[in-house]
């Protein structure tokens, strides 16, 4: 695999560790460290990295404002976003800011390969367990930013960042299973998504789900 991968954590115990199963693990190569946002803001410019973790409760500037200003220097920077249960509410604003994966700290190691797989290939990534967590934390917005997709597919995009399958999607609008396929793949190829992860990244950023 060798990926580049950048750790960002106020814990220098958490990145020890994370490093070792990184390189021991996962074939990866963690080529830079940082305890602090402004610390990691310096090295942005010279950065050459695959994959940055970040974690959202830091001293300072907190991981949201740190994402935004990299990106806005970096925009090719993969970030994914570490953090703890009880800190979902704070996905909103990574999500703003363009985290592009989001893990908790004590995912096993092939969580971790997922997630980095995933984003270096240009996808989203949720850990399954924060994005059940999520599921039943999501609601829907009367407004949304989104104008490309119908009523019907934004109804249906909801339920898909609700957790449920297309069978139980078609349940509950008393439609087949076969139009929520159709749908969804609509959704799909209209939004670019690769995958749920990036369907619920998707309506956050549009403002058709809210946290």
């Amino acid at each position: 695999m060798g990926y580049r991968i950048v750790l960002v954590d106020d814990h220098s115990l958490f990145r020890s560790g994370l490093k070792g199963l990184l390189e021991r693990y996962a074939g990866c190569s963690v080529v830079a460290e940082a305890g602090d946002g402004e610390e990691f803001l310096k090295l942005v410019p010279d950065l050459e990295a695959d994959v940055v973790f970040m974690d959202f409760s830091m001293p300072g500037l907190d991981g949201a404002q740190t994402t935004e200003r990299a990106l806005a220097r970096r925009s090719d920077l993969k970030i994914i976003t570490l953090s703890m249960f009880g800190e979902e509410s704070y996905y909103q604003r990574m999500v703003e800011a363009g985290a592009r994966g989001f893990l908790l700290k004590d995912s096993d190691m092939g969580d971790v390969i997922e997630a980095i797989e995933t984003v270096v290939g240009g996808g989203s990534y949720f850990s399954p367990a924060l994005l059940a967590s999520l599921a039943g934390r999501m609601r829907t917005r009367d407004e949304a930013d989104d104008e490309q997709l119908s009523s019907r597919e934004r109804e249906i995009l909801v339920a898909v960042c609700r957790g449920l399958s297309n069978q139980e999607i078609a349940d509950e609008l008393f439609i087949s299973k076969r139009t929520v396929d159709k749908h969804r793949a609509n959704i799909l190829e209209k939004t670019g998504c690769k995958n749920t992860a990036s369907l619920v990244v998707y309506a956050i950023k549009n403002h058709i789900v809210e946290l």
